[in-house]
């Protein structure tokens, strides 16, 4: 029986450890997904501006509040019933 020559042997070697990368590769992807760190990143920086959006919010309201007190007399309870 006749061995192949080395080159077809080294060309199936590479095929072989290129197919196991693939595989590999799909299986990890399959795994935790194709989400970037770029996407990430991205994603808590959306998520650090609207914390800030809303505790800017928030200041303002409370800002709004204390101007509506300071104008009615800071008794608290100027406009509402009782």
């Amino acid at each position: 029986m006749r061995r192949p020559p080395q080159a077809v042997q080294v060309l199936g070697s590479v095929l072989a450890a290129l197919l196991i990368v693939a595989i590999a590769i799909a299986v990890v992807t399959a795994h935790f997904g194709p989400t970037s760190t770029a996407k990430l990143e991205a994603r808590e920086d959306i998520v650090k501006e609207r914390v800030e959006r809303r505790e800017e919010l928030a200041e303002e309201r409370e800002e709004a509040r204390e101007e509506r007190l300071d104008r009615s007399g800071g008794s608290g309870g100027g406009s509402g019933p009782g």
